[in-house]
């Protein structure tokens, strides 16, 4: 099949500007990647191939020249644009990240030795840090202040953060110039590819310490075991996390401070067990109480409470005693607290017991009614 006529792939005249062919070809890449044509990929895949491999030509002059005077078979191609080829340059597009297709062409096609690059500086923050707080759910149903005493890494005083010895000064980092990324250009069949990478002097901060502070070895934090206060609000649980801005790592450089989460851990309580915003205890009553009915005061996370034991009682009966459970985080109102009511059988008994247990076992029939 005869190859199209490159201006007419470009679209643009015999007689058209080096400048207007490259914006043609900007033009026609961005329409025909196929990147941007994924429902029609194969098609674009090669008329994105035809688009570069007249641009190739007609971007060079001495190329151009030969092309206007013998056609196709004039010009000797710079490359072959096989599969291969076309799978690095989609690669490359991908690698790079660029939002436009304007940027990687750019890029291809630029003249020049390797140059530095300029960075705005940034100022890096602390790391955050976590803490794991245990406490009782007697604490976690009322609230509490504590202190803790939590490392982490603070600004050193000597330095003030900076990483310098007092009464010495950075310079600029020699292999970036002072902006903290260098950029690396690579030959390939399309032309140069540019990568730009942090700096591997200075690691992206464009300046060297000349002399590092002996008390934080230049790095500007040192570590130290902190108090602080903590306010534990009521109604945490299992794995709450609190967050305490600026607490964390002080920041590299005198950078701002990172924040110090406080992980909850509530204490298993040997009486209560916690359900949400709900309390579950039990409480043993005897027969007579359970067959008669009677009051016993059973122990809550706000104090004793009196619980009235209905008459004919069955084990496993949960009576309900409400607002007496965990307060939610908001405070607006508190769960409730279930009693699981269990009967105890007298392992062994006196003599009058068991003469009245033998009495009253003669007003019960023998069986008893499963209906």
């Amino acid at each position: 099949m005869a190859k199209r006529d490159y201006y007419e792939v470009l679209g643009v005249a015999r007689d058209t500007s080096a400048e207007e062919i490259k914006k043609a070809f900007r033009q026609k890449a961005k329409q025909f990647h196929p990147d941007k044509n994924p429902k029609e990929r194969k098609k674009a895949e090669e008329e994105f191939k035809r688009v570069a491999e007249a641009y190739e030509v007609l971007s060079d002059p001495d190329k151009r020249a030969q092309y206007d005077r013998y056609g196709h078979a004039g010009p000797t191609q710079g490359f072959d644009f096989s599969s291969t080829d076309f799978r690095r340059a989609r690669q490359a597009y991908s690698d790079f990240g660029f939002g436009a297709v304007d940027d990687l062409f750019d890029l291809f096609f630029r003249q020049g030795a390797p140059r530095t690059v300029t960075r705005k500086q940034r100022v890096l923050q602390g790391e955050d840090i976590e803490y794991k707080l245990r406490i009782t759910l007697e604490d976690a149903a009322s609230g509490t202040r504590m202190k803790i005493t939590a490392p982490r890494l603070i600004s050193c005083h000597r330095c003030q953060g900076s990483g310098m010895e007092p009464g010495t000064s950075k310079r600029a980092c020699p292999t970036c110039r002072g902006r903290g990324q260098v950029e690396y250009r690579q030959q390939s069949l399309l032309g140069s590819f540019v990568n730009i990478r942090t700096c591997p002097e200075c690691n992206g901060k464009g300046e060297i310490i000349e002399q590092p502070c002996h008390r934080c070895r230049g790095t500007g934090r040192v570590k130290e075991k902190s108090k602080i206060s903590i306010n534990v609000p009521a109604g945490v649980d299992n794995g709450s996390r609190l967050r305490l801005k600026g607490q964390g790592n002080a920041g590299p450089s005198g950078g701002p401070a990172g924040d110090l989460y406080i992980i909850i851990e509530v204490i298993p309580h040997p009486k209560f067990q916690r359900g949400g915003q709900d309390i579950h205890s039990k409480v043993r009553i005897n027969y007579p109480q359970a067959a008669l009915g009677t009051k016993v005061k059973v122990d809550t996370l706000w104090g004793k409470e009196t619980v009235s034991i209905p008459a004919g009682t069955q084990p496993g009966t949960v009576i309900r005693m409400r607002g007496k459970g965990m307060p939610n985080l908001n405070g607006t109102r508190k769960g409730d607290h279930f009693v699981e009511v269990g009967v105890g059988v007298p392992t062994r008994l006196s003599a009058a017991q068991r003469s009245a247990l033998l009495e009253l076992q003669k007003t019960f029939p023998e069986t008893e009614d499963q209906s």
